[in-house]
């Protein structure tokens, strides 16, 4: 009955301490680079899945779980609105990548 009360106590530490695993959201900027990989990271595609898991292990982070295009609205704060970032016809986009630990 012990090791069973034990198992069941060390089962759910386990779970309780994957259920507090690090996540944290990155904003950068999303520079074309002439290889397509601002797209694939700003459109949430395949191709863009090993830019943001090189990403996230470059700042100590086991892997990205999630990445996108943020429109400057969403930021609040940190980044000019449209227009003042702006130059040439062509203004910054910026993407979020969500790193866990």
């Amino acid at each position: 009955m012990r090791s069973l009360l034990a198992l069941m106590s060390c089962a759910s530490i386990l779970a309780a301490s994957s259920a507090f695993a690090e996540t944290r959201v990155f904003i950068i900027a999303n520079q074309a680079d002439g290889y397509g990989v601002d797209q694939c990271l700003a459109k949430g595609e395949k191709c863009g899945a090993h830019v943001a898991r090189t990403y996230c292990q470059s700042r100590d982070f086991a892997q990205a779980s999630a990445y996108r295009r943020v429109d400057p609205d969403e930021i609040t704060g940190s980044v000019p609105k449209s227009g003042a970032n702006c130059s040439h016809g062509h203004c910054d986009e910026y993407v979020a990548i969500t790193c866990q630990r």
